[in-house]
């Protein structure tokens, strides 16, 4: 029973409701291999990182400890978000994915980081990031975990990024994704079913996938 359980949570539910993990690994389709910048303890790349040779940076050594525990990467490297210029030539991965990073940085260094994936990618760009400014502060002893800067639909779709809706209805989760209201689990059923409208509606949602494709 809690083998079929496992396996409705992490294959049937995805799918059915549209969730992050199953579009991210929609998103990545024929990528063979994948930058995760800023990778932290528990990528979201983890259910399908076996398919694609997966490289983890982050400036924490305890996430990247933590990650390795995981066997997430085939790779990892502790390195700045912003120096991986420095380490990896352009073009060198055919997918560039910051996942729930560029709102730790400032506006500026956050647009820079977009600029170092887009050299150092092939394929595409994910960025996946609150649906404009939400608060956060510091935890887990990691100082990096503070959000600095918010990025809305309609910028990233002026920098050329298709943009998809992900985890519901905003107003339903506030800090950490968490959901605002109880009981929890009746929330958080309501926020999945949004899901189905916010997907295509990407102002509404709490969370925005961004995906830009080059021409090769």
């Amino acid at each position: 029973m809690k083998k079929l359980l496992q396996n409705f949570h992490q294959n049937v539910y995805p799918k059915f409701f549209k969730n992050y993990f199953y579009e991210l690994e929609k998103a990545v389709k024929d990528s063979k291999s994948l930058i995760d910048i800023g990778c932290g303890t528990d990528s979201p790349i983890k259910y399908f990182s076996k398919k694609i040779h997966a490289v983890g940076i982050d400036a924490f050594l305890p996430s990247i400890e933590k990650s390795k525990k995981q066997n997430i990467h085939d790779e990892y490297y502790q390195i700045g978000v912003l120096d991986i210029d420095k380490h990896f030539e352009d073009k060198s991965f055919d997918c560039a994915l910051a996942s729930d990073l560029i709102e730790h940085l400032t506006k500026e260094d956050g647009l820079k980081l977009i600029e170092l994936m887009e050299k150092v990618a092939s394929k595409r760009v994910i960025i996946f990031t609150p649906n404009g400014f939400l608060q956060q502060g510091e935890y887990d002893n990691n100082p990096w975990q503070v959000h600095l800067s918010g990025w809305s639909v309609e910028e990233m779709q002026e920098r050329g990024y298709k943009v998809i809706g992900i985890n519901g209805w905003k107003p339903l989760r506030g800090e950490y994704s968490n959901i605002r209201y109880s009981p929890k689990s009746f929330w958080m059923f309501i926020s999945d079913i949004t899901q189905f409208f916010v997907r295509n509606n990407p102002k509404k949602a709490f969370q925005i996938m961004c995906i830009k494709e080059f021409n090769n």
